[in-house]
């Protein structure tokens, strides 16, 4: 069987990346978050209908909502550095009568971030190259759109070893949260990640300094009430930073996975515990919940729910 040229497999790669990126936007479907009044404005996500908070009685488990939001910061993987938008994690948290605590993730994921441009784009990250499939895409790569990458940092699963203590001190890992980073990019296709579910990367973010501390009460439906019956913590302006994960090698881009070889050895992927970090700047953290859970035994986590459905504008 005659081997087929390299441009003849650019060319399918082209067709199928291209068709794949057709089919991701047909079928993508947009989550609608609501916005709630007044204090529990930072909630937007939080869980509240999830079974293991429901569950909480007040007594033995007491159910609270965690949001934790960064307007920028960078991110590097191995040889690349991103800089970043946006990012908001949110959280359900049961308190356990040992002290420990059960993370619950909202069903679209923990976390949501912008997307954010990668420096060189296609061209940055894998050219040039002495493979020759790779040097023919290089060279086919003649426009922005091609040579433009955005990647995405996407939840792919429930965090954990979340420490409510660790939030109001520096240089202590406050949460576990798994995830991968998406690259897109007409050649790359959709499919093309930066960790995946089974091998994910693990974030473990600690405050650099110490955030202002404050507590606020407010009634079930956001208003604010010197004595309402909830109450938020507010711990803010901490920059924090993760320097310990390590980064498992791309997968799924391009045709079959034909072009992650190029994207790890460009990037040196994968790459090892203290190669990477994350920075996210003057970070705004709060923690919400029933000033005093054991009043609403056993039902403390339904009455966490109403009221946050409450506060629906």
């Amino acid at each position: 069987m005659p081997l087929v040229s390299s441009r003849t497999k650019l060319a399918g790669l082209a067709a199928l990346t291209a068709l794949g990126s057709f089919a991701a936007v047909g079928t993508a479907t947009a989550a609608t978050t609501p916005v709630l009044n007044g204090s529990w404005a930072p909630f937007s996500r939080c869980p509240v209908d999830a079974a293991p908070m429901l569950a909480a009685d007040g007594l033995d488990k007491s159910p609270q909502c965690v949001s934790s939001f960064s307007a920028n910061g960078t991110i590097k993987l191995g040889n690349s550095t991103v800089v970043t938008g946006k990012s908001d994690l949110q959280l359900g948290i049961v308190q356990n009568p040992d002290g420990t605590s059960s993370v619950v993730a909202p069903a679209a994921g923990a976390i949501i971030a912008d997307s954010a441009t990668v420096p060189g784009g296609l061209l940055g990250l894998m050219c040039p190259n002495d493979i020759p499939l790779i040097s023919d895409v290089c060279k086919s790569i003649t426009n922005a759109d091609l040579n433009k990458i955005t990647a995405t940092l996407e939840s792919v699963g429930t965090p954990s070893d979340f420490d409510q203590i660790a939030g109001v001190l520096t240089d202590q890992p406050i949460v576990t949260i798994p995830v991968r980073v998406h690259l897109e990019n007409p050649i790359l296709g959709s499919n093309c990640y930066i960790g995946t579910k089974a091998n994910p990367i693990l974030l473990r973010p600690r405050n650099l300094d110490a955030p202002a501390f404050g507590v606020e009460r407010f009634d079930g439906n956001g208003s604010a009430n010197e004595e309402g019956d909830m109450s938020r913590l507010n711990l803010l302006g901490s920059t924090q930073v993760d320097k310990t994960f390590a980064v498992p090698g791309a997968s799924g881009c391009g045709l079959l996975g034909i072009l992650d070889g190029a994207v790890n050895l460009k990037n040196g992927l994968p790459s090892a515990a203290g190669k990477n970090s994350l920075v996210l700047n003057n970070t705004q953290t709060y923690l919400g919940g029933l000033y005093a859970p054991g009043t609403a035994a056993p039902n403390a986590g339904r009455t966490l729910a109403q009221n946050w459905h409450s506060a629906v504008k």
